[in-house]
């Protein structure tokens, strides 16, 4: 079920302004810092919230136009969040089977449902179970279960996983995964802080900034891509901010970046350096070679980061935050610890240079 929405809203000085579409059996991943407006989106969207003005279309039917503005009960929307909220004093079946019972199905009917998708997400066996008596990650199965046994035409996800720890959340996130992927035929939206969950689900992306979208497109372009710099963030990359030069970006302070522009880049307008940390090399001492990009710094901090350690450096002008990517044993040969000197070193081969994001109008 195809989504096609508009949607305009105000809260206090804050103003929402965004248009997008979910083509049926596809994920569209919504990033953005705290503030940019995901959750005015999702509750626009559920009819928890009443826009100014919005245009929202759902498999053919409108939601809310000029002189429509459909309840939630009547959107055929699911919701999943963070916390499960399943009733406490139903087992699981029947946490699920509320569902299409609510829906105007029998209790058998809703029932044979519950069980058909507690099976769908390895929980059947969960099925006399209280909420209480169930672990974090048992009770999202469940409450995964709960949200497909209505049927929605349409599935919102606001941060599914955050509350699940380490060991729980890539196995909701893979059942999620191979469960929308069955599904050729519902939309989903989900919103998530983590990168990980969009590469894992999304097809698409929206980036929010400040109630506007500033970036768009399909999962992987975006994240690898990055032209905001809470996108680069995000995506675990570098980025610095300039205008596009023949032969890189040319930063506000005037030093060139020397980079490979992407296609789309226009000489002299708004431009960003993006790279991987692992590119960057750290020196103490000088440094072998003549890469083009090199600049002092020290360092900020030290962090384990997975298998490696990532430095962030501070310093002046574009060194200032960039990160790099040291194996512990570089750490350690090298001295590094917070206020050490160092110098910074990335070739020019591995940044590359894409037209800056930029609000829309």
């Amino acid at each position: 079920m195809s989504l096609a929405a508009e949607i305009e809203l105000g809260r206090g000085s804050f103003e929402l302004s965004v248009e997008f579409h979910v083509p049926a059996g596809s994920v569209l991943a919504i990033l953005g810092p705290n503030g940019s407006g995901k959750s005015s989106i999702l509750g626009s969207l559920s009819g928890l919230l009443s826009p100014r003005r919005a245009r929202v279309r759902l498999a053919g039917r409108v939601l809310h136009d000029d002189s429509v503005d459909l309840p939630a009960h009547d959107r055929a929307i699911g919701l999943l969040s963070q916390d499960p909220l399943l009733f406490p004093h139903l087992s699981a079946l029947d946490n699920v089977g509320f569902a299409p019972r609510s829906r105007g199905a029998t209790r058998q009917r809703s029932r044979e449902i519950a069980v058909k998708w507690l099976t769908e997400v390895d929980a059947l066996e969960l099925a006399d179970r209280k909420p209480s008596q169930l672990s974090g990650g048992q009770a999202q199965r469940v409450a995964v279960a709960r949200a497909l046994a209505g049927e929605p035409d349409l599935l919102l996800l606001d941060e599914p996983f955050a509350a699940l720890d380490v060991d729980s959340a890539p196995a909701i996130r893979g059942l999620l995964r191979r469960v929308l992927r069955a599904q050729s035929e519902r939309s989903t939206v989900l919103v998530t802080h983590d990168p990980l969950d969009a590469l894992a689900l999304a097809d698409h992306v929206l980036v929010l900034a400040n109630g506007q979208v500033v970036e768009y497109g399909p999962t992987r372009e975006v994240l690898s891509a990055p032209r905001t710099a809470f996108t680069a963030r995000i995506a675990g990359l570098n980025l610095i901010t300039g205008v596009a030069a023949e032969a890189g970006l040319r930063t506000p302070d005037g030093l060139l970046i020397a980079g490979i522009p992407a296609e789309d880049v226009v000489l002299d307008e708004a431009a960003v350096a993006v790279f991987a940390p692992s590119a960057v090399a750290v020196y103490t001492e000088g440094h072998p070679g003549s890469p083009r990009n090199t600049a002092d710094a020290v360092v900020s901090s030290l962090e384990p980061h997975g298998p490696v350690i990532r430095l962030r450096a501070s310093g002046e002008g574009w060194a200032n935050g960039l990160t790099a990517d040291l194996t512990p044993g570089a750490v350690a040969e090298l001295g590094l610890e917070p206020g050490t000197p160092i110098t910074l070193s990335i070739k020019a081969t591995s940044v590359a240079v894409h037209p800056a994001a930029t609000l829309a109008p």
